[in-house]
């Protein structure tokens, strides 16, 4: 079983690589449309599963609550940008520029959890804990996305 830094990770090599395919197409394509469908739905189940089964842990840290909600505090950000991109038309140049918002934003984003959250995280969680988190975030990751468009429609009637 990999660790939760492995699984995130993973998911991360995934995430900078969609946005890569993405930045090279251009228009309404189908290359494009495909990697953002893939992109959109992986990053919203990921970060609901992340912040249920990783940042609720580091909540119970002290130092860890500042880290886990300043990450919570970014997902609702990206969030808001993924949704509004979702509805824009792709071949418009807002569209290009509003993702290379989000590109920008999700890769620091990606970069700060990778260096100085995990770093602070392995220094109080010890390698069971650390598996065992892995194991629920990819069950939960899985269970999300089935909830994406549910999520979504409860989202547009607040």
């Amino acid at each position: 079983m990999p660790s939760i830094y492995e699984a995130i990770q993973d998911d991360h090599q995934r995430h900078r690589r969609l946005l890569n395919e993405i930045a090279d197409t251009s228009g309404d394509s189908a290359a494009r449309r495909k990697a953002w469908d893939a992109l959109y739905r992986d990053v919203k189940s990921h970060a609901a599963a992340e912040e249920e089964t990783f940042y609720s842990k580091l909540m119970n840290k002290t130092w860890g609550q500042d880290a886990a909600r300043h990450s919570v505090h970014e997902h609702q950000q990206m969030d808001d940008i993924l949704e509004e991109l979702n509805e824009k038309d792709m071949s418009s140049p807002g569209w290009l520029q509003r993702f290379e918002t989000l590109r920008h934003d999700y890769e620091h984003h990606m970069d700060e959890e990778e260096d100085e959250v995990f770093t602070r995280a392995r220094e109080v969680f010890d390698t069971g804990e650390t598996e065992a988190f892995a194991e629920r975030f990819l069950k939960r990751k899985e269970q999300e996305r089935g909830l994406i468009e549910e999520k979504r429609a409860d989202s547009l009637e607040d």
